[in-house]
C-alpha cells in the first residue's frame, strides 16, 4: 500500500478562490472584514507566522494589519490594545500571535478578547459552544484537519479517532470536532502505556506532539488515516513533521506531507473565521 497525500496546500488554494468571490460579495454590501494581529515582541517565527496571516487576508481582498508592541509591554497596556480593538467597529477579527513574553498571562489576553472577535476560537465561551455542538469559531488548526478529511470524503461517523498530544491549541479541540462528527476518540500522552497498542487500532491518528519523525509503520494500523500536524526543523534546515513519512506511507491509505499539509490549512481557517466574523454569523 502506497499512501495517498492529502496536499493542504492545493486545498488551501481552492478554498481561498471560494474566499475570494465571497469576500467580493461583501464588498458590494458595503462590509470589508477586517482582521487585527497582535504581534508582541520580536520573536522570528512569530514575525513569519503574521506576515502569512497578513499576505494571505490580502490575497482574498480582506483588509489586515500587524500592530507590533515591544515585548517590554505591561499586561494592563495590552489589554488596554485589546480593549480598543474589541469597540472598533472596522475590527472584525483578533488574533493575539502566541507566544506572549513570560510576564503576560495568556489567558487572561485570550479572555479578554471579544468572543464574537475571536477568530483563533479560544475563548472559553467559543471553546464551549464548540464542546456542545453550537455553532461558532472553531480553533482553526482542528479546523483546517477536519475540511481535509471531508475533502477527501473519508467517513468520521463511527471510525476510531486516535489523538496523539492533549494541547489546548490541537489535540483537545480536534478530538472534540471527531466526536462531534461521531467518531469514537481515544487521546494518548505522555503518560499513556502502551501506546502502539492503541494507535494500531486507529481509523484516523492524528499527531500533535512537537517531535520529529517520532511515528512510524509500526504504530499504524493498515489502512489509516494519519494527520501529522508536526513542524519540526532539522539540524541541516529543512522541516519534517511527527510522522515517519516514507515509513508511514507504506501502512496509510491517506497521510498528510510535511510541509503543505495541515500548516496552509490553519491560516485558510482563520480567513474563514474573519469572513464569518464580518458577516455576523456568531451571535
Amino acid at each position: 500500500m502506497t499512501a495517498e497525500i492529502i496536499n493542504g496546500k492545493e486545498l488551501s488554494m481552492e478554498l481561498k478562490q471560494s474566499m475570494k468571490e465571497e469576500v467580493a460579495l461583501l464588498h458590494k454590501q458595503n462590509i470589508k472584514p477586517h482582521l487585527s494581529v497582535v504581534l508582541v515582541g520580536n520573536n522570528p517565527a512569530s514575525r513569519s507566522y503574521v506576515n502569512g496571516k497578513k499576505r494571505a487576508s490580502e490575497e482574498i481582498g480582506m483588509s489586515s494589519e500587524i500592530i507590533e508592541l515591544p515585548e517590554s509591554i505591561s499586561q494592563n497596556e495590552l489589554l488596554d490594545v485589546i480593549s480598543q480593538l474589541n469597540k472598533d467597529k472596522r475590527v472584525h477579527g483578533i488574533l493575539v500571535q502566541l507566544p506572549l513574553p513570560k510576564h503576560i498571562d495568556v489567558q487572561e489576553i485570550i479572555e479578554a478578547i471579544n468572543p464574537k472577535k475571536d477568530v483563533d476560537g479560544f475563548h472559553p465561551i467559543n471553546i464551549g459552544r464548540m464542546m456542545t455542538g453550537q455553532d461558532t469559531f472553531l480553533s482553526c488548526t482542528p479546523f483546517g484537519i477536519i475540511q481535509m478529511l471531508h475533502s477527501r470524503n473519508i467517513p468520521i461517523a463511527g471510525q476510531h479517532a486516535v489523538i496523539i498530544g492533549r494541547s489546548n491549541i490541537v489535540g483537545k479541540p480536534v478530538g472534540q470536532l471527531l466526536l462531534n462528527e461521531n467518531a469514537t476518540v481515544t487521546y494518548c500522552h505522555s503518560k499513556t502505556k502502551d501506546m502502539k497498542s492503541i494507535t494500531k487500532l486507529a481509523d484516523i491518528l492524528i499527531v500533535a506532539v512537537g517531535r520529529a519523525n517520532m511515528i512510524d509503520k509500526d504504530y499504524i494500523k493498515d489502512g489509516a488515516v494519519v494527520i501529522d500536524v508536526g513542524i519540526n526543523r532539522l539540524d541541516d534546515g529543512s522541516l519534517t513533521g511527527d510522522v515517519d513519512f516514507d515509513s508511514a506511507s507504506e501502512k496509510a491509505s491517506y497521510i498528510t506531507p510535511v510541509p503543505k499539509g495541515v500548516g496552509p490549512m490553519t491560516i485558510t481557517m482563520l480567513l474563514q473565521n474573519t469572513i464569518k466574523a464580518a458577516k455576523g454569523m456568531v451571535k
